[in-house]
Parts: C-alpha cells; sequence; structure tokens
C-alpha cells in the first residue's frame, strides 16, 4: 500500500481527493499548511505529496523546497491558474509534476499512479537495455539507479533520472518536448508541457554540465527538441 500526503488549505479538496485516492486502496494523511505536511513527512512514511501552492504559515514552495532536504518522493503541485510563475519555481527547486485547479479528480490519481510507477521503478526502460550506459564523462547505472559525472555522484530526482535515461539511451536522437513529456510523464502533452520538461531539463543541466549555459552532453536542437551527445560532438 502506498502513503499518499494531501496538503491544502481547502479542507473540502483534501476530503475529495481522500475519496478518490483511497478508492484505489491509498492511504492518505491529510495536511493544511506546509509545516503540518513536513511533520507528516518525519513521522509517516510517504510516498508522494500532493501539494497545495497558496496556503498559511508555510506555502507549498517553500514546503517542498524544504521537503527536497529530506526526501526525493514524487511531489504534486495543485495550483491556481495565476499561479504560473509559481508552478515554474515549483518545478526548479524539485517539484514534478502539477494540476490546476480546478480538477478533475479522476486526473489527479491518473498523475498519482503514473509519479508512483517512476518512483518505483526509477525510470527504468525493458530489461534488453544495456543497465549500464557511459557516454564522455557521464554513467547511468540502470541496476543501482546512480549517475556520476567524471566520477562524483549526482543526486537526480525521479524525473529528471527518467529523462536522462530517455535520451541517453537514444543518444543523438532528437526528441521533442511532447515526446519527451509523452514518455517520462506517461500522458498527452498539454498546453504547458513544453514550459514543463524545459524546467527540468535546465535543472539536469545544472546537475551535469560544468557550465549549464554551454552544455556539454544535453544539448538543444533549436525548434526541434533536445538530444544527449558525447562531449564535443554537436
Amino acid at each position: 500500500m502506498y502513503n499518499i500526503l494531501v496538503c491544502d488549505d481547502d479542507h473540502d479538496i483534501v476530503a475529495a481527493l481522500k475519496i478518490y485516492l483511497g478508492a484505489e486502496g491509498y492511504q492518505v494523511f491529510a495536511a493544511y499548511t506546509g509545516e503540518e505536511a513536513l511533520k507528516i513527512l518525519q513521522e509517516e512514511n510517504i510516498h508522494l505529496c500532493l501539494m497545495d501552492i497558496m496556503m498559511p504559515v508555510l506555502d507549498g514552495i517553500a514546503a517542498t523546497a524544504k521537503l527536497r532536504e529530506i526526501s526525493n518522493i514524487p511531489v504534486i503541485l495543485l495550483t491556481a491558474k495565476s499561479e504560473d510563475t509559481d508552478k515554474i519555481l515549483g518545478l526548479t527547486i524539485g517539484a514534478d509534476d502539477y494540476v490546476t485547479k480546478p480538477f478533475n479528480p479522476i486526473e489527479v490519481v491518473a498523475r498519482v499512479k503514473s509519479q508512483l510507477r517512476r518512483y518505483t521503478m526509477l525510470g527504468a526502460m525493458p530489461t534488453q537495455n544495456p543497465s549500464v550506459i557511459t557516454i564522455g564523462g557521464v554513467t547511468l547505472d540502470d541496476d543501482s539507479k546512480r549517475v556520476t559525472v567524471d566520477g562524483d555522484t549526482v543526486n537526480l530526482t525521479p524525473i529528471e533520472y527518467s529523462i536522462l535515461h530517455l535520451l541517453m539511451q537514444n543518444a543523438g536522437k532528437v526528441y521533442s518536448s511532447a515526446k519527451i513529456y509523452e514518455l517520462v510523464w506517461e500522458g498527452a502533452a498539454y498546453g504547458n508541457s513544453d514550459s514543463t520538461v524545459a524546467v527540468h531539463i535546465r535543472h539536469l543541466r545544472e546537475k551535469i554540465e560544468i557550465n549549464p549555459a554551454e552544455p556539454r552532453y544535453l544539448k538543444v536542437v533549436w525548434g526541434q527538441g533536445y538530444k544527449f551527445c558525447s562531449e564535443g560532438r554537436g
């Protein structure tokens, strides 16, 4: 059984999500402030967090930043349409996805299932593919779920790992933002999916590139998408 933390200051939203998630067999923990959420995270074995952005005491952005200091569980932000800047900030500090209010609870459940699959598998691909991929100074070991750059271990979120795994397994192949979203998030691309992918690509570059502004590996093909290539190759 997976334990899901739902944090929102709107009690009706929390109650509705508890019903839908509970019907899928998840154990749901409720919090109404960021501080309550962090306390539950320290006391319970939580596998995924649904986090509202606008909350009293400690908002969802600050709570997500603190959560990332202690855990790499998937975080899905619950946002209002007017919070586009906060969405990008949330993704930048480590959130994995977001759902815009008003939302269909069935969509939220689908997002939860997708993120949990990715979290438990950490982006694992079919077994016929090699488990260790080395390109230039970057090595990805899919058995140990470990990524090193020039011998140093880098810590990736499940989404970052999935993107890197996809691109390294298909080095040199260009993937559009929409295709990356479909393969990694396991859902159809939507209006803001390009921005969502771009934020995660930027965050990934910050972890694997010496100079993210002039990437050696994770490169953009303007107007087409992204690709992973050997250092020094275009």
